[in-house]
């Protein structure tokens, strides 16, 4: 026998042997049908609706193409405006074999059309042994929803959404901010990282407390600090979707709540000059005794007059819309913090408070090495750094100085040029305020 299987392997091509061995399974196993257990897995899980995506589905829709190799002669391939690398799918009415655990699931996607309907019907069907159905609904079918999450994750292309009408539209958001491009204090960096990294592994410690899976922050500061650019930055880290709500188109508190129910999970909320909108702003005693937001007929937010109420906002901050999804981020902008409501500034609805505040050295050292390519010491540091401790000046402002020169130490000598008639300007400005008489 082992003389009979070494003069077939040397005489036989392995091509011929491989299609060969195809043959004889494929014939076994016509008389071994009756152990097999097939699923299906239909698109969605209502078909007669549309309805209820199914997820096993488009997990399996990804997951294959990741387990075909090369002995396959039937693939779709393609290439997606979103993607840079070319996309393999399964071909209909054929095969794909996956050994998992020492076992075999075969797959094949089931291409049919309805006569209601010129549109294809597509349908996954997953075999296996009946000793093998423990394995695969235990192990085996969460093992494939795994992996599809690992790859959207590692694949996903963050979106921004802009609120029109009663829908929100989708665009790309290309913003290249990250964590390492922001001008900001190392400190103050490495405590929003470490902020963000435990909201997303406490999942089970929210659920444990009984609160929702969410956290708020508040951005504050003079224009041009890059509020708007550690938005893009958290979401660039985390690979969660911006969701950009402008308070000024909310009509009501209803509104207001379908606007956030569309929202997505893991994503951000972006309320931008939050302070602009006086909803938010602080009441006066007597404002707040005839404010209708107050009423019984308004405890829970929803009344229904013109615009959304300080009392709708709030209900989806630690109400109960506050509920509605889980692993979302809310930020606020603003550049007043004093203007905003004190009932909005609380644990719980604006959890961490991040002021960005004017640039100082360290942040000075991000934007040369940015900018210029000056990763170490540079003679000017030293004179920057102390100019910058007497002025107010904006990482914007300095980002658009430092772009006007190629040369990095002639932009440096520009940079202590115009901090320093800064300097000598904010110097007559407090003379002439001191020596000016009130009247």
């Amino acid at each position: 026998m082992m003389l009979l299987r070494t003069a077939i392997n040397d005489m036989v091509p392995r091509q011929l042997r491989n299609l060969i061995t195809t043959k004889l399974e494929s014939f076994f196993a016509k008389f071994q049908s009756g152990n097999q257990v097939s699923l299906k897995i239909d698109r969605s899980w209502d078909r007669t609706s549309g309805k209820n995506r199914n997820e096993l589905y488009h997990a399996a829709h990804e997951y294959l193409p990741s387990r075909i190799n090369r002995t396959y002669k039937t693939l779709k391939v393609g290439k997606l405006e979103d993607c840079k690398n070319l996309v393999l799918a399964v071909d209909g009415n054929h095969e794909v074999v996956d050994e998992f655990e020492g076992s075999k699931f075969t797959w094949m996607l089931d291409e049919k059309t309805e006569k209601d309907s010129s549109k294809p019907k597509y349908t996954f069907i997953l075999s296996f042994h009946e000793k093998q159905r423990e394995k695969a609904m235990e192990r085996y079918i969460p093992h494939v929803l795994r992996t599809y999450e690992a790859m959207k994750a590692e694949q996903k292309i963050v979106k921004i959404y802009s609120r029109s009408c009663d829908y929100w539209e989708q665009s790309e958001l290309t913003h290249p901010a990250t964590f390492d491009t922001l001008a900001l204090d190392p400190e103050l960096k490495t405590s929003i990282i470490d902020d963000l990294d435990r909201f997303l592994r406490r999942k089970e410690l929210y659920k444990r407390v009984g609160k929702p899976w969410k956290r708020g922050y508040l951005l504050y500061g003079p224009p041009g600090t890059g509020k708007s650019s550690l938005v893009a930055a958290i979401a660039n880290y985390l690979k969660f979707d911006v969701y950009d709500l402008e308070l000024n188109s909310v009509f009501s508190n209803s509104d207001l709540m379908r606007a956030i129910r569309n929202t997505s999970n893991r994503s951000i909320i972006v309320i931008e000059d939050i302070d602009c909108n006086k909803e938010v702003q602080p009441r006066s005693p007597t404002e707040a005794l005839s404010s209708p937001q107050d009423s019984e007929s308004d405890k829970d937010g929803f009344g229904k007059g013109k615009g959304f109420t300080l009392s709708g906002l709030l209900n989806y901050m630690d109400g109960l819309w506050s509920s509605c999804g889980e692993e979302r981020i809310m930020v606020f902008t603003t550049n007043h913090k004093e203007r905003i409501d004190g009932a909005l500034l609380r644990p719980g609805r604006m959890d961490m408070h991040i002021n960005l505040s004017f640039l100082k050295g360290k942040g000075f050292r991000v934007l040369a090495s940015n900018y210029l390519g000056l990763d170490g010491h540079h003679p000017l540091f030293q004179q920057i750094d102390d100019l910058l401790e007497k002025t107010e000046v904006t990482p914007a402002v300095v980002a658009e100085h430092l772009m006007r020169y190629e040369d990095p130490h002639h932009s440096l000598e520009a940079i202590v040029k115009f901090l320093t008639q800064m300097d000598a300007q904010n110097q007559l400005d407090l003379q002439f305020t001191t020596t000016t008489p009130s009247t």
